[in-house]
């Protein structure tokens, strides 16, 4: 059943670029629709009423194109060149998810997808394919664990042996019927590594996320402020975190990313609080072209640096949130208010 055609679309995917393949039947994941329906039905997902609304899709693969027969699911690596825990004992820096620190993933890994999928379309003339990178609902995690790609970890993300934890994923559905690979096994042991750094207590239990504490979700998808509760301990995070992943020991098998538009630029990897919370919108949009950082905005992306200069002990940057008080956001007024509140009572305590 197409073994050859499996092969050399293996070859192609690699040869493009992709670090690992793996391919199975789009019903071969029925345990995430409960799985999803317990994420939502406890409020888990927060702000982002996308999980409920297109649920159905979300938790049936085969629904979403039922003439798809086959699941192409691709890692492609984008591991940092530095430790990401490192920034965060700099509090008079900002701490950006390597994965935010170049270009945007979704653009680059679709391109490869789509070539990969063109290749697939001229060796079956007429079969159809449907490329996905995070922008349908289509659960890419629990698909490449049953494509054999890794598993999800005890923080919920995806794992590989010989990977380690620093790859996007990108699907190709398709109405071929290609030979299946076999599921990968949870290799957590008793490892709870990500589980005990993370600074907010996002997992419930393990293999457990609740999305309303985590610093990925309160930086990137929360609107308006966060509660004074968690803003403490955000520290200087102002973009997404890495300590769960960065933490998890299966990073000493990660390989080298070769996608050099992954590399971090410079300028984004220990940025300075208070050249970043003077940014307006026109440089905001300008520093972070290209950037996935650009899509929560600047008034989200200043709200974010202000509860990091309130969190830095560091007396010299209350001049510049001060100078954000009469902010016309409201969300980032309050921000600044908080943050010169903070480093008043840091003042206090001298």
């Amino acid at each position: 059943m197409n073994v050859a055609l499996k092969a050399a679309l293996t070859r192609t995917a690699l040869e493009e670029g992709f670090a690992k393949i793996g391919i199975c039947r789009p019903g071969d994941v029925p345990e995430i629709a409960s799985r999803l329906e317990t994420f939502v039905a406890s409020g888990r997902h927060g702000q982002m009423g996308w999980m409920a609304e297109r649920m159905h899709w979300r938790g049936n693969p085969a629904a979403l194109w039922p003439e798809a027969r086959s699941v192409i699911m691709l890692a492609e690596l984008y591991t940092p060149a530095h430790d990401p825990l490192d920034i965060l004992d700099q509090p008079d820096r900002a701490a950006i998810s390597v994965y935010a620190q170049n270009r945007d993933y979704h653009d680059i890994v679709k391109k490869r997808l789509k070539r990969v999928g063109r290749w697939l379309l001229e060796q079956t003339p007429d079969a159809a394919i449907k490329v996905f990178v995070d922008t349908a609902p289509v659960m890419e995690k629990p698909l490449a664990e049953a494509a054999g790609l890794g598993w999800q970890g005890k923080h919920t993300n995806l794992l590989s042996r010989d990977l380690g934890s620093w790859f996007f994923l990108g699907a190709i559905f398709t109405t071929v019927e290609l030979p299946t690979d076999e599921r990968e096994q949870e290799n957590c042991g008793s490892c709870r590594a990500c589980l005990d750094i993370c600074p907010t207590g996002a997992f419930p239990a393990p293999y457990q996320l609740d999305a309303r504490r985590c610093i990925s979700y309160l930086t990137i998808e929360h609107h308006g402020p966060v509660d004074e509760e968690l803003r403490p301990l955000m520290g200087n995070r102002i973009y997404g975190c890495d300590d769960c992943l960065a933490i998890c020991p299966w990073n000493k098998f990660a390989q080298k990313a070769t996608e050099t538009r992954y590399a971090a630029r410079p300028e984004l990897v220990s940025p300075k609080l208070e050249e970043l919370v003077k940014l307006d919108d026109a440089a905001f949009r300008a520093l972070f072209s290209g950037s996935p950082v650009k899509r929560i905005g600047r008034n989200r992306f200043v709200r974010n640096v202000l509860y990091a200069i309130g969190n830095s002990n560091d007396w010299r940057l209350r001049h510049s949130a001060m100078n954000l008080l009469d902010d016309p956001d409201p969300t980032v007024s309050d921000a600044a208010r908080w943050a010169v509140a903070q480093l008043d009572n840091t003042g206090n305590q001298r």
